[in-house]
């Protein structure tokens, strides 16, 4: 049966943060908008802040419907699926923060990633919890992760950070959305100096203190 939790405790924590992907759900306030599905996939992409707060980096794409969406009404979904192990799928509802670069927040929050210097990164998602819930995920197939694809990185890591602007400019629906909302700010604002790395967490201390 499925239960409704007040926080994301360390028991759903582990649980979210070994699945190598996640999906991202927003819709627009009009009835007649597109509602979206994204899926977003490398462990370095995603973090759990605390018991009530998540955090995921957007990176560059040709669409920017999930900026859009929460930049009109800040709803937002995360989904996990065990595709190994017992089965389970994880919820969690809440309000999303879209943080950009020229954002006076967004170097500290970058800096709490695996891998903050990775490319094409437009955004840092951060998502407050209202709920979170899980079920059985009984029909969920059983599958095995090969590992992450390396695509992404490898086209955009080719790209300065001026050619990957240009790259964001050109795409039609970077700027705004499918139904025309604001999405991504351009020109697209330079990456800010890189923020002093967390303090490493003493040996022997809890993972999830």
């Amino acid at each position: 049966m499925g239960k409704v939790y007040e926080r994301i405790d360390g028991r759903l924590r582990d649980f979210v943060e070994a699945q190598p992907m996640f999906f991202v759900a927003t819709a627009p306030l009009s009835k007649d908008g597109h509602v979206n599905l994204s899926p977003k996939g490398g462990a370095d992409t995603f973090a759990v802040f605390d018991e009530h707060t998540v955090a995921y980096l957007d990176l560059g794409g040709s669409h920017a419907e999930t900026i859009a969406h929460l930049r009109e009404n800040g709803r937002i979904t995360l989904m996990w699926c065990a595709f190994w192990g017992p089965p389970k799928i994880v919820r969690v509802h809440g309000r999303g923060d879209v943080v950009f670069r020229d954002d006076p927040r967004f170097g500290a929050l970058l800096a709490r990633f695996p891998r903050p210097g990775q490319p094409s990164v437009r955004a840092v998602i951060v998502v407050t919890a209202e709920q979170v819930s899980d079920s059985c995920g009984y029909k969920v197939p059983l599958m095995e992760p090969v590992g992450d694809r390396a695509l992404h990185g490898e086209y955009f890591g080719r790209k300065t950070d001026e050619e990957f602007a240009a790259y964001c400019e050109a795409k039609d629906f970077n700027g705004q959305s499918i139904d025309g909302l604001p999405a991504l700010p351009l020109p697209l604002p330079p990456l800010p100096d890189p923020a002093p790395a967390p303090t490493p967490t003493p040996v022997g201390a809890r993972r999830h203190g």
